[in-house]
């Protein structure tokens, strides 16, 4: 089973990251976001949309179609997906093949979701396939999936962070945890107006996150933000410390290890020995603060392995199952509506 014209095709909540066999598997990604004017009328997508998010007038929201990693909104997910599909280097033809990773301990419903958005327009012959998130990520990080008596694979994405273990040749436990990149952007918002009663936007705690972030050594300095001083009503300027910024985010980390914990404490005995000593695979593009390693593992005293890819870790793990044959086993149709 090998196929010319295919597409990897990661619909994370965040961001949407696409593969495409037909431009020398070049991987592209784009934010998730749809703007729309009114109810269904849709303005812009990915990039564009994005762009003109928390500054849209009003009669337009910039929302994501997906929530937790699944499908919210099966008509803008189909309007973005086949809007980015169209933007990639490739011919979409009506042939086209669609490998999607899914999240695990899906219902039938939404597996079929999945065939819905795809089969449409150009490609209402298209070929629809699905790749559990975990098996694709095993597949880049270098998990013997066949071998392995214990792996676990911590994904920390925007929204949520998916825990997952190997063993006997499968996943045999998933939880989804509602702590991710955007939980820490958040919290650094939350901070700054509780400690100096100055309000910014979510972007501008995004950036916030991504310049000061250090989970080993704190840099110094503080950084001149924009937003609106709480206590005049009035928009202004505000120095605020990377030493806060960085104490907020190990606030937020210290909830997800705690959950992790919880989550290593329900394995079977044989199965927590086997992870513990091959230690505990990051991934996710929440993955890569600078310390997180360290951090990591003085909280949970395992080895940590972080995966270089970070987001594009389970879409690579796609690219991986359509580029060699021995790994398609691992791709399954959608079954049918009866």
């Amino acid at each position: 089973m090998f196929f010319q014209n295919a597409y990897g095709i990661d619909l994370g909540t965040d961001t949407v990251k696409i593969c495409d066999q037909s431009a020398k598997h070049r991987i592209t990604k784009e934010k998730n976001m749809v703007a729309v004017r009114g109810q269904d009328d849709v303005f812009a997508v990915g990039n564009d949309a994005y762009a003109m998010f928390e500054r849209a007038p009003e009669d337009i929201s910039v929302i994501t179609p997906m929530s937790g990693g699944r499908i919210n909104n099966l008509l803008l997910t189909e309007a973005l997906l086949h809007t980015l599909l169209r933007r990639s280097e490739g011919r979409v033809r009506p042939q086209s093949v669609l490998y999607f990773s899914v999240p695990m301990d899906m219902t039938e419903l939404e597996r079929r979701a999945y065939a819905s958005i795809a089969k449409k327009g150009q490609l209402r012959r298209c070929q629809v396939w699905m790749v559990e998130k975990p098996i694709a990520d095993a597949i880049t990080l270098g998990i013997p999936i066949h071998r392995t008596k214990g792996s676990m694979i911590i994904n920390i994405g925007a929204r949520s962070t998916d825990l997952s273990v190997i063993a006997d040749k499968r996943v045999i436990i998933n939880r989804m945890v509602p702590i991710g990149g955007d939980s820490i952007s958040a919290a650094i918002a939350e901070g700054i107006l509780r400690r100096q009663q100055f309000l910014v936007s979510f972007r501008t705690a995004q950036r916030l996150k991504l310049s000061c972030v250090n989970l080993q050594a704190a840099p110094p300095e503080g950084i001149q933000i924009k937003g609106i001083d709480v206590t005049a009503s009035l928009p202004g300027t505000c120095i605020v410390q990377s030493s806060m910024v960085n104490m907020l985010a190990r606030e937020e980390l210290q909830s997800l290890t705690d959950e992790i914990r919880r989550f290593l404490d329900r394995l079977p005995p044989q199965i927590l020995q086997a992870v513990r000593q091959e230690g505990l695979y990051l991934a996710g593009g929440s993955s890569q603060f600078p310390g997180i390693g360290p951090f990591m593992h003085e909280k949970l005293d395992s080895p940590i392995h972080v995966s270089k890819e970070a987001d594009l870790c389970t879409v690579t793990g796609l690219r991986e199952i359509i580029m060699h044959e021995e790994l398609q086993h691992w791709a399954f149709a959608p079954r049918p509506r009866r």
